[in-house]
């Protein structure tokens, strides 16, 4: 047996780990694997396809990002391809991904990524591919798991900078909005908001009224309270309207969401009169080191994997369903996004302890 492993979207803490987990348990069973750098570009010729063995894997579980690298402009069924002009289009090469793993040999591909890549693996399984999946995303809207590798990281991230901005919000009287990621789901925000004890959390399933929001502050100032930590998910939106898009994307790449925190931070200020500040957290959500319980989810994931493989469980994803992985339909996870439910006990929380969710 000759298996692939592939990186795919965004990047997330945990991923070497999977990586590391999947290669050991392969090669003891005897199989080959390969690495296909950069998502499907090392199969089309931009980039390589490179041997994993338990020597190259040594010493890369506590490492961020991925060794294989990866991209999310890399669907293989709409491929940027740059023109002599300068120009860029898309075009299908799903088939030479296909017949370029041929090609080497290669019996089956593990496709770690968020629903980008879920959805790419169940189309290359629909042409005759064998795929098993691992679920990757810091933002933990993939449906049919209790939680995906990364998440845990990010919002420990986000809860180091809201237990930073709290110090520096009190000394100076201050409001300090805090985005972090979150296209269409706000677990980041809920999560590091609730844990950091944010004042006000705006996430996109619970769209705001800017009013109320200010109605939050005003109050705390009433108490004596001056400051006020509020944290907003890059997707969430008034009520009434859109979530915010910002920039040109490029070809291949999804609309970019965000931007929030400045104008939401304007808008407090011009009603309040309070000074206000603002952090986009970025990227730093997706950097450094997984805490342990995502480098223990990486591994468990990494291994079920390649059980799926021996398993013939072919477009199959590896799922957490507490206390056990178990082993679901791509289909099946494909049919809706997972995002916070407003009467998730969590959320009621929030409230019952006096957090606003702008509503």
């Amino acid at each position: 047996m000759k298996i692939a492993l592939s990186t795919g979207g965004g990047d997330a803490p945990g991923l070497n780990a999977v990586i590391r987990a999947a290669v050991l348990s392969a090669v003891n069973r005897g199989w080959e694997v390969v690495g296909i750098k950069k998502g499907y570009a090392g199969l089309l010729g931009d980039d390589e396809v490179i041997p994993l063995t338990a020597e190259s894997v040594r010493g890369i579980a506590h490492l961020g990002g991925t060794i294989l690298r990866t991209t999310n402009r890399g669907n293989p069924f709409h491929y940027p391809v740059y023109l002599p002009d300068g120009s860029c289009e898309e075009r299908d090469r799903s088939d030479e991904v296909i017949a370029n793993a041929k090609a080497l040999g290669i019996d089956a591909l593990i496709s770690i990524g968020g629903d980008g890549s879920l959805g790419i693996a169940q189309r290359l399984c629909e042409k005759g591919m064998k795929i098993v999946c691992v679920p990757k995303t810091i933002d933990n809207d993939v449906s049919g798991t209790v939680t995906t590798f990364g998440f845990d990281t990010a919002v420990s991230t986000a809860l180091d900078a809201i237990d930073k901005l709290h110090t520096t919000a009190e000394s100076h009287d201050r409001v300090i909005v805090l985005e972090v990621m979150g296209r269409h789901a706000g677990f980041i925000a809920l999560h590091s908001g609730v844990a950091g004890t944010a004042d006000v959390i705006l996430i996109p399933e619970i769209p705001y009224d800017i009013e109320k929001v200010c109605d939050k502050i005003r109050a705390r100032d009433k108490s004596g309270r001056h400051f006020s930590i509020v944290v907003i998910a890059e997707g969430a939106f008034p009520i009434g309207e859109s979530p915010s898009i910002h920039g040109a994307h490029k070809v291949g790449e999804a609309e970019r969401l965000g931007h929030v925190a400045e104008r939401l931070a304007e808008a407090i200020e011009g009603r309040t009169r309070k000074e206000c500040r603002s952090l986009v957290l970025g990227h730093l959500q997706r950097g450094g080191q997984p805490t342990s319980y995502d480098r223990l989810l990486a591994v468990r994931f990494g291994g079920a994997a390649v059980r799926a493989i021996a398993e013939k469980k072919w477009g199959h994803m590896a799922a957490l369903q507490s206390p056990h992985i178990v082993f679901i339909p791509i289909k099946q996870v494909l049919g809706e996004t997972k995002r916070v439910d407003p009467s998730h006990d969590l959320v009621l929380t929030a409230r019952a302890t006096g957090i606003s969710f702008g509503d």
